[in-house]
């Protein structure tokens, strides 16, 4: 009996936390090779809803991420990974995606003047470089987190639960948690796939 009441929770939790999902919201890593850095970006996608993140890795090795350190936020969130910027891009656009990139460039614009509530993708780089030049330059926008102390960087995990939670922010004063962006089909088939995991 206890087994059949904990089966039943864990698949209720399971509806409840799909029927959140906002697969509007992506985010994409570009060559942050840190395990700690990505472990955490990976907890806050989670925990905010973002259901897939783009991986463009071309020098650098995607680390190899812990249970531990991920609290097993990774095997909730899909992968989909791309050899270029361009290749990464042009997909995000097919879906109708807009592409916000991070960096402190002259027309960057502040973060919180953004509109994420429509196709958003945002995109982050490496924790020493920062993004590349193509992933700044072919992104339909930039952005950046105010500062107003010495240091004129964030850590990179710390920069994505900011920009993700401003997201979520916006997307919870549209309503846009109240109802789910998937299909009955597209629930169904969430549903089944997450209670094997």
């Amino acid at each position: 009996m206890i087994t059949v009441q904990r089966t039943e929770k864990r698949t209720e939790k399971i509806k409840q936390v799909i029927s959140n999902r906002q697969p509007s919201l992506k985010l994409v890593l570009e060559n942050i090779h840190d395990p700690h850095n990505v472990s955490a970006i990976f907890r806050t996608c989670d925990s905010a809803g973002i259901p897939n993140v783009s991986l463009i890795y071309n020098l650098e090795q995607f680390p190899k991420i812990g249970k531990k350190s991920s609290a097993s936020a990774f095997k909730w969130i899909e992968k989909e990974k791309f050899k270029t910027v361009n290749e990464c891009y042009k997909k995000l656009h097919s879906c109708g995606f807009k592409i916000f990139a991070s960096s402190i460039s002259k027309d960057s614009k502040n973060l919180f003047d953004l509109n994420f509530t429509g196709k958003t993708a945002i995109v982050f780089g490496n924790e020493h470089r920062g993004l590349s030049n193509e992933a700044k330059d072919l992104a339909d926008g930039k952005f950046f987190i105010p500062m107003f102390g010495m240091v004129q960087s964030l850590n990179v995990s710390v920069s994505a639960a900011i920009s993700i939670y401003e997201a979520l922010r916006q997307r919870l004063q549209k309503g846009m948690y109240n109802k789910t962006e998937y299909s009955e089909t597209e629930m169904k088939k969430l549903i089944d796939v997450w209670t094997k995991k």
